[in-house]
């Protein structure tokens, strides 16, 4: 069974400053969030039909909306199944539940049906036309027949277990997102027994896209799947039966995961615990082959117990993502985008790391800029006989990790180390539970923060022995210690020895790693604590400025805007004039440009080569320009039940350069931007006879080695 959803799916936590009424006439005031989910990947599934991207990374973002649409179903319709399965009549935000996931499913199986039509319509045409081919068991000839054949025989049939369904042979069990076959069968088995319906599982250690031989493809770069060859030759199975029909199917499940923080004494050992079950959880979709006849639907239906609007036919493989195995064989580099390489900051192009940082503050922004100096950061933990200790917080990093290597060799060269592992970071528990496990075995200090709270916030700090001192130095930023998505994610990260902040850095520490009253900040604001409240203060202040009749702005960029508090602060200022530009990747449950609720508020969202993944906050503040970034969404989850932290950009300079390069290129944006309108649709923008400007191609130009 899946968490308990009620927490999860409140709406509002927040207590708005006192401020003149709303108003209230407009309704709703806040658009659902599950749609908005669904209208982020509709901009990414644009992005796999435009002519103007390298082909093979069309092909990337197709499969980009599909691995997005299994994290919808699995936590988000979860979520909401779990909500009705205890109160069928329940609601949220005045909208009832049931009517949110049929209006999710009848828009997911209109982005669904354009994913579908899209790949045979427009992506395999023009693939082959580039000489790259998927075979389908349909298209193969005698010589492709011969040798699809030998790699079932070899290969693929050692493995299967077919299991026909009767009083001895159940249904099976059916893994989380697993490759699944359902064959219809005709005649009489060695046993006498009457054929019917069998299942044949798809075991994980088989490759999904096989290549082809050149001189069997009779094409440069061809590649078969394995739905094709099981289904090709799913009658050596069976011998001496028929088969009426062979269609796949895939069941998705709810993955949350759920531990009673009261009881638990071990949350490692609870958690791996928990894990096993997430294959298992209750089912919330079942995708299936177009063709599928209607009687095995509905046998499949009353087997996972699910309903039609919980079904979604697919005119191809029901798994997209495992398309991305097909990208990676083919080398095609003039089909991909174009490599770069990352800049480093002119202040850090030198061999002394720590007198770079003590004489001014650093900013790195990645992916233009490279992280390696991050890498070199942690890297003197081990090889630096003045460092003496190193504290860290890990959200996510991989399960293959030079960072976490790093740690490992800094705790074996008696380092003092500690890392704060965030145990419950979504789809990466299973990789913080193996690190955690090999940083304990060398002796580093390993905490899982606070139960309740997931660390979220990005920490690291050095302590150096200088002239008989201990000197702190810090990092943070706004994205994961995680090297390989440092070279797909936008964030920003900042270098400091300032004395205040890396104060503040390691009050956060102990706080983490120990107990006791939570002492004043100097300059850093944190969730749960003082983050949502400064937001909201912020706000009210650039209100005041308007109605005082001072200039007030605005601006932030997020993944999701969700907060109700903030929402609400938001509209209000907008009612008292201060023009807000809202740079919002995800889902945005603002209504921008409403007469008289929030006609001064402007809402964006970019799309393109890299995931914008910075949290940027900048308040006007009668001129002083308040810049925070920071590891926090505005959403309720980020600002009560996370730990994160914002901080200070103070540096003038480094102050110029996050607005320029966070903030103003995406609103110049008119080629990758989208608009938003008041009822949470969007609009790409458009040169319309202007220069092209395209923020990442911008930025690449500018911070990336020529």
């Amino acid at each position: 069974m899946g968490p308990e959803p009620v927490k999860e799916l409140s709406r509002s936590e927040a207590t708005l400053p006192a401020m003149s009424s709303p108003d209230r006439s407009v309704s709703p005031r806040l658009l659902n969030r599950e749609l908005g989910i669904l209208a982020f990947n509709e901009r990414v599934l644009a992005l796999a039909d435009d002519p103007a991207i390298p082909l093979l990374e069309r092909l990337r973002y197709l499969t980009i909306v599909s691995n997005n649409l299994d994290e919808l179903f699995e936590v988000r319709v979860a979520e909401l199944k779990e909500l009705v399965r205890a109160d069928p009549a329940a609601q949220l935000d005045g909208v009832s539940v049931a009517e949110q996931l049929a209006a999710v499913s009848e828009r997911a199986g209109r982005l669904i049906a354009r994913q579908y039509g899209l790949l045979n319509g427009t992506l395999m045409p023009a693939l082959a036309h580039q000489g790259i081919v998927i075979l389908l068991s349909s298209m193969w000839n005698d010589a492709q027949r011969a040798w699809a054949e030998t790699v079932f025989e070899s290969e693929i049939e050692p493995l299967l277990t077919p299991i026909a369904l009767d009083p001895a042979h159940p249904f099976p069990r059916i893994l989380n997102k697993s490759l699944n076959f359902v064959i219809e069968l005709d005649g009489v088995d060695a046993f006498g027994r009457r054929a019917g319906v069998a299942i044949v599982q798809a075991p994980r250690a088989l490759p999904r896209v096989i290549r082809v031989p050149q001189e069997v493809a009779g094409a440069p770069h061809a590649v078969t799947l394995l739905t094709s060859v099981v289904g090709g030759f799913v009658d050596r199975l069976f011998p001496g039966l028929s088969v009426r029909s062979v269609n796949q199917f895939r069941v998705t499940r709810n993955s949350e995961l759920f531990v009673d923080e009261e009881e638990i004494t071990d949350l490692r050992e609870a958690l791996h615990s928990e894990l096993t079950q997430r294959h298992y959880g209750d089912e919330v979709r079942l995708e299936v082959s177009a063709a599928i006849p209607a009687s095995v639907l509905e046998l499949l239906l009353k087997e996972f117990d699910l309903g039609p609007q919980d079904c979604y036919r697919v005119d191809g493989p029901v798994n997209l993502v495992r398309l991305q195995q097909m990208i990676d064989l083919v080398d095609r580099p003039d089909l991909k985008f174009p490599p770069f390489e990352p800049g480093v900051p002119s202040p850090l192009a030198v061999r002394d790391l720590f007198a770079a940082i003590r004489r001014q503050d650093v900013l790195l922004h990645h992916p233009y800029e490279s992280f390696a100096p991050v890498m070199d950061f942690l890297r003197s933990a081990a090889d630096d006989p003045r460092v003496v200790a190193i504290k860290q917080t890990i959200y996510r990093t991989g399960a293959d990790s030079a960072l976490m290597e790093a740690l490992v060799a800094a705790a074996r060269a008696g380092k003092e180390v500690t890392v704060v592992v965030e145990l419950m970071a979504r789809f990466d528990e299973e990789a913080n539970i193996n690190w955690a496990s090999r940083l304990e075995e060398v002796g580093a200090h390993v905490v899982y923060g606070v139960v309740g709270h997931k660390t979220h916030a990005k920490l690291t700090l050095l302590l150096r022995r200088e002239e008989g001192v201990l000197r702190r130095y810090a990092h943070l930023g706004t994205g994961n210690y995680h090297p390989r998505t440092a070279r797909l994610y936008e964030d920003f990260g900042l270098f400091t020895a300032d004395p205040e902040v890396c104060a503040d850095v390691h009050e956060v520490f102990r706080r983490l790693t120990g107990t006791g009253a939570a002492r004043e900040l100097r300059c850093l604001l944190q969730a749960p604590f003082t983050l949502a409240a400064h937001v909201l203060a912020a706000i009210k202040r650039e209100a005041d400025a308007a109605r005082a009749g001072r200039r007030a702005y605005i601006a932030a960029k997020v993944n999701a805007l969700l907060e109700p508090g903030v929402i609400e602060a938001l509209y209000q200022a907008s009612q008292a004039g201060v023009k807000i530009d809202l740079i919002v990747r995800g889902v945005c449950a603002l209504r921008p440009g409403v007469p008289g609720l929030s006609q001064t508020i402007r809402v964006r969202s970019v799309i393109g080569r890299f995931l914008e993944h910075s949290r940027i906050y900048h308040f006007h503040a009668d001129g002083r320009d308040e810049v925070w970034l920071a590891s926090a969404d505005w959403m309720g989850r980020n600002f009560f039940r996370r730990v994160e932290v914002a901080f200070p950009v103070r540096d003038r300079k480094l102050k110029a350069r996050v607005l320029a390069e966070g903030i103003a290129v995406h609103l110049r944006d008119n080629a990758s931007a989208w608009t938003m309108d008041a009822e949470g649709g969007y609009e790409r923008r458009r040169p319309r006879g202007a220069r092209q400007i395209v923020s990442q191609q911008a930025l690449l130009e500018k911070l990336a080695m020529k």
